[in-house]
């Protein structure tokens, strides 16, 4: 064959392998990544992407892969048909891999199980040096799993991890892991979680994939995520936390070595604390109508209080009695009540024994008169208050506060303090409480529309109180924009309250006196003064039994009178 018919050919075969290679890239879906850099992908359901990373230098003993989508469930494997060895699956699979002695590069492989969706994925590469995440895996399948397994309800989410191992070189052994505790290099390895909020309420994709870029390597979860606990080799690795449905948060854990001064990180995990794929209750819906309705009224109603409170006493006590018996109810009927009742169901059942409540209290007030038993009760809506608020703090995050028995007695020394000191003051009681508890409820009114964590004072007490596993979880929330907002507002209003109710009361009675008793000494009074004129007002009976006889008379047909012509002389 001649040289020039050797290099056409040799053209024509070179151009068949490119067009072959493009056609097979764009089945595929091909990609190159390159170290530390965050690529953006578009996943489509069913089809495989295959990645590869080329020249890998030598001193990288390891490297993570990291992928996270939003919701959708994806597969991570470095074999194109998965294993249990060799894969991950879910929405933020990290895997691990260490590398031979002469290897430079690799490919790995990843497919969208339940619908297209957009990711970003990162590979870190670490050293010799660098202790290795999850590197004593005993909880999956993989010989080392990077990967945290979070789980969220209602109340808590659980963040678990599988323990790390030192660093060691290429085509070394892995040092053991069953060592007994103590006598491993293992066991001085420390561990540290951070947690990132994202915007609240914002739920969309862009938000979440770059917020992850700020959670995936070492020095960006200690520059822009918060820490949370401390652990050691010997503690539990898991954690938990309060879980806020529609607030979107990202996880991450830190493990360090303190003999070598080296750390590596974990593959973050997110969770909004609620499900996107959901029918109904899904992240998207907001709050029941129900709700809005009910928390809607309850504001409308606390803004009254907190600037006319004292003035309309009946409104105020009954306002606080359903507050305290509502409240009372409905941990009591989700605490006792076996049956799965309806959302709207209970909620109609705690209206009801609020209504009882408040009308019990009212009553009380009419006909007893009693300022010291409505105001205990008043002073203890106001002290459970002011007792959420000292454990909404940091306060509340103590470990001596993890044992029930010593939360709820120290929470209710302080709710019942609040009426102690001011048992000497029941009008200055009154007033505080109305201006606290009414702007407090608008507060409430306005987290069914704008979010909020001030709902949060309250809402994590009501947790603590409906399930036996929260008091381990650690209690934070997001203070961003709208809470500040929100906390002026609460602030403006708390003491715009008090200030106009002090100012209308002054040179008042310190309290009206009881409907009943003013009745009371009102008809004594008319028995004994003669010269008043309700005094000749008959009795009540003897005037329904004229309002009776005037009644029959209208229906009685009147009688002829006898002769009607004048009568001749």
């Amino acid at each position: 064959m001649s040289p020039l018919v050797r290099g056409r050919f040799t053209g024509w075969a070179a151009l068949l392998l490119l067009l072959a290679l493009a056609r097979s890239q764009a089945a595929s879906g091909l990609i190159e990544f390159k170290l530390g850099r965050f690529q953006e992908i578009s996943l489509i359901e069913n089809v495989s992407f295959d990645a590869f990373l080329w020249n890998i230098p030598r001193n990288v003993t390891f490297i993570i892969i990291q992928v996270h989508t939003q919701y959708v469930n994806t597969t991570l494997s470095f074999n194109k048909i998965p294993t249990r060895l060799m894969s991950m699956t879910g929405q933020d699979p990290g895997l691990l891999l260490r590398l031979k002695p002469e290897e430079n590069s690799l490919m790995w492989h990843l497919r969208s199980l339940a619908g297209d969706a957009s990711a970003t994925s990162v590979i870190l590469p670490y050293n010799e040096r660098d202790p290795v995440p999850g590197g004593c895996n005993l909880q999956s399948d993989l010989p080392v799993d990077v990967s945290l397994y979070l789980q969220y309800n209602m109340y808590e989410a659980t963040i678990s991890f599988a323990p790390a191992n030192v660093g060691y070189a290429r085509g070394a052994v892995p040092p053991a892991c069953d060592i007994g505790e103590g006598s491993g290099e293992r066991w001085r390895l420390r561990y540290h979680i951070y947690q990132y909020f994202l915007p609240e309420t914002d739920l969309t994709v862009k938000v979440l994939l770059t917020a992850l870029q700020k959670m995936a390597d070492v020095k960006q979860v200690e520059a822009n995520g918060v820490k949370l606990f401390s652990l050691g080799a010997q503690d539990k690795p898991s954690v938990s936390v309060s879980s806020i449905p529609g607030q979107g948060v990202i996880y991450n854990v830190i493990v360090t070595d303190p003999a070598l001064n080296t750390s590596a990180a974990y593959s973050p995990v997110h969770t909004y604390g609620c499900n996107f794929t959901a029918t109904l209750d899904n992240c998207y819906m907001g709050r029941r109508i129900s709700t809005r309705i009910f928390f809607a009224s309850a504001g409308l109603v606390g803004l009254f209080i907190c600037f006319f409170g004292h003035r309309y006493l009946k409104t105020e006590l009954f306002f606080m009695g359903f507050t305290f018996m509502g409240f009372l109810f409905f941990v009591l009927i989700i605490r006792t009540v076996t049956m799965e009742l309806d959302y709207e169901v209970v909620l109609s059942l705690v209206a009801v024994a609020g209504f009882a409540g408040g009308g019990l209290l009212v009553t009380c007030w009419w006909r007893l008169g009693s300022v010291a038993f409505c105001m205990l009760v008043v002073g203890l809506v106001l002290g459970f208050l002011l007792s959420s608020l000292v454990f909404f703090t940091p306060l509340g995050n103590l470990s001596a506060f993890h044992d029930d028995v010593v939360f709820w007695v120290v929470f209710t020394s302080v709710a019942l303090l609040v009426p102690l000191v001011f048992f000497s003051c029941p009008r200055a009681l009154n007033i505080t409480s109305c201006g606290f508890v009414g702007s407090y409820a608008v507060i409430l009114a306005i987290h069914n529309f704008v979010y909020t964590s001030l709902a949060y004072i309250t809402l994590n007490i009501l947790k603590r109180a409906l399930n036996d596993s929260f008091n381990t979880a650690y209690t934070n929330v997001p203070f961003q924009m709208n809470d500040y907002v929100l906390i002026t507002v609460w602030v403006v209003l708390l003491v715009c309250g008090m200030v106009v109710q002090f100012h209308r009361e002054k040179g008042q009675p310190i309290f009206p006196s009881s409907p009943y008793q003013t009745w009371k000494r009102d008809r004594e009074r008319r028995r004994t003064n003669i010269l008043d004129p309700s005094h000749h007002i008959p009795p009540l009976k003897d005037r329904m039994k004229n309002a009776l006889t005037g009644v029959q008379r209208l229906f009685t047909k009147r009688q002829p009178a006898g002769e009607q012509t004048p009568l001749l002389l």
